[in-house]
């Protein structure tokens, strides 16, 4: 079952507001991962999605560590698994099933914004 996390990224360099959710879904050999500026709340309104370079998979065990290159802090703050296919482009709308863990619903992600609802 694929897996999941949501990551508190605090002092990126290129983050004004100095702290983001990173959301990364397991993806074969890497996740793939967007910005957020707060964690989704079911049935609460859509936010922007930024998509961001694949992240590692190692990001889905950590607690917290230090970001390479010096670009902040990150702290895994929920977790879970999810069911459904990611699509071969990552530019196309997704839509999964987030199954146990810290958030459960449907997430879509389409058009830049993310947005969680009930199953």
């Amino acid at each position: 079952m694929a897996r999941y996390a949501l990551l508190r990224h605090t002092g990126a360099p290129d983050d004004p507001s100095g702290c983001h959710f990173d959301l990364l879904l397991e993806d074969g050999d890497a996740c793939r991962t967007w910005r957020l500026a707060k964690v989704p709340a079911l049935n609460g309104i859509s936010q922007p999605a930024v998509p961001l370079a694949p992240h590692r998979l190692v990001w889905l065990e950590h607690r917290s560590a230090a970001v390479s290159g010096g670009r902040g802090w990150a702290e895994r703050v929920m977790s879970g698994h999810f069911s459904g296919s990611l699509p071969d482009n990552p530019a196309d709308p997704l839509v999964l099933t987030l199954l146990d863990g810290d958030l459960q619903g449907l997430l879509r992600i389409q058009a830049g914004q993310c947005s969680l609802t009930r199953t």
